[in-house]
């Protein structure tokens, strides 16, 4: 690791956790320039939902590279972008009835975010958004504005404003629904908080630590919106192509947002790419007037439309991974259950999982040990207290419950061995 030492910027993260030089990838596995394999329940964060150099999807690539495909073409207009807009419609849009202009605006989640709260100004003429309580939509100055993280924020170096933060479902408990706390405060001129431009929200937050939004909170916060005349923003980046089981993650909740932003899995293959859907009513930009030199990622609009080909056509591949999430879910209701003094509980949908340990130091642990054994997870919530657990899709049964049964022997381990050191300290202590 000493080039990585020496050369590269001390904001890296990630290589601090799994300090190790990888060299290949397929499917579900990393191997490092030793041999080491490791199973993948990372997944480039939700990025690598096909996974790691998905063999289908890469034929198409090779292919149009081998053919002089458009690579770079800022927005022109180009078959690799024509054929991947057709294919969203015909697959994704018009069977689920959904009715969206596409934006192209850059290759990440954070140029989604930006746009689409640049958009919603334009539209409203107003200033604020609101946002929630451990919500993360990015870290660039306007979507970073609307992560709740103070730390993440300060890092600006200048105030992040704009922004009105609300508790999320469940902030204030399960018998509070805070969405009529937001009907309150838009309803009366003396609450302090100004009418916004608008809302906007993760069905479920990834970042902060797999909080999952009930279905009739997520139907009363677009009812609130409605009433007050507020654009309803749903940022789908981490948790969308197929995550939750449904395309969208919120196809099952019945509603239907103004402004939604993809990005993560949406190239299939780990290529840059992201993209706002926007109502036609609300497609109110004026030529240029959001601008960026990579618009048109043709290789992405390739592999895109590859993934959407192969497992979107039909309902299996949401059937399998509603089913894996199934498992997913029992092993760790398993290893909770039989840590009952260490208080784990589960929450998640579909294949986004995640094990709340309670303590930040706990789950750092688990997921260190983990590395050690050949298992790569990592951390969310404000105190990276939960273990997040996002292996790809298309993970086989007997690969992912390899790496349960693996995760559940480490907790087992780990709990144990805090458990002696706290009565050998207490020991000692007397």
């Amino acid at each position: 690791m000493n080039i990585f030492n020496q050369l590269e910027s001390n904001v890296r993260s990630y290589c601090r956790l799994f300090p190790t030089v990888f060299k290949t990838a397929q499917g579900a596995i990393l191997e490092n320039k030793e041999g080491q394999k490791y199973i993948d329940f990372l997944s480039g964060v939700g990025t690598l939902n096909y996974g790691h150099n998905n063999p289908q999807i890469k034929q198409r690539l090779l292919h149009y590279l081998e053919s002089d495909g458009i690579v770079h073409g800022l927005d022109l207009a180009t078959v690799a972008k024509e054929e991947f807009l057709e294919t969203l419609d015909a697959i994704i849009l018009k069977p689920r009835q959904l009715n969206y202009k596409v934006q192209f605006p850059g290759p990440t989640g954070t140029n989604a975010v930006e746009a689409a709260l640049k958009l919603a100004r334009k539209i409203t003429g107003r200033e604020t958004v609101i946002a929630f309580s451990n919500g993360y939509h990015g870290v660039t100055l306007g979507s970073l504005a609307t992560t709740a993280k103070a730390s993440q924020r300060a890092s600006a170096g200048i105030p992040t404003t704009g922004v009105t933060f609300i508790p999320y479902d469940g902030y204030l408990g399960a018998d509070i629904d805070t969405t009529e706390y937001l009907d309150k405060v838009l309803s009366d001129v003396g609450s302090g908080v100004s009418l916004p431009a608008a809302v906007i929200v993760e069905t479920i937050q990834g970042a902060g630590g797999v909080n999952v939004a009930s279905f009739e909170w997520l139907r009363s916060l677009e009812r609130v919106c409605r009433k007050h005349d507020v654009i309803l923003i749903v940022d789908d980046i981490q948790v969308g192509c197929g995550r939750t089981g449904s395309f969208f993650s919120f196809e099952q909740v019945g509603i239907s947002p103004d402004i939604v932003t993809l990005s993560k899995s949406l190239s299939g293959f780990g290529l840059p790419f992201s993209l706002v859907l926007i109502k036609p009513e609300l497609d109110q930009w004026k030529p240029g007037q959001h601008s960026g030199t990579f618009r048109g990622p043709n290789l992405a609009f390739v592999t895109a439309k590859a993934a959407l080909d192969l497992y979107w056509q039909d309902d299996s591949f949401s059937t399998s991974v509603k089913h894996k999430g199934a498992i997913m879910q029992s092993c760790l209701e398993q290893i909770a259950n039989n840590n009952r003094l260490a208080d784990l509980s589960v929450r998640g949908r579909g294949m986004i999982q995640g094990l709340d340990c309670k303590d930040g130091n706990l789950a750092d642990k688990i997921i260190r040990t983990a590395f050690s054994k050949g298992l790569i997870m990592e951390t969310a919530g404000a105190q990276g207290q939960v273990i997040r657990c996002l292996p790809p899709l298309t993970v086989s049964e007997e690969l992912l419950e390899e790496g349960l049964n693996l995760l559940l022997d480490i907790v087992n381990q780990v709990i144990e061995e805090t458990v002696s050191k706290k009565l050998v300290d207490l020991g000692a202590s007397k």
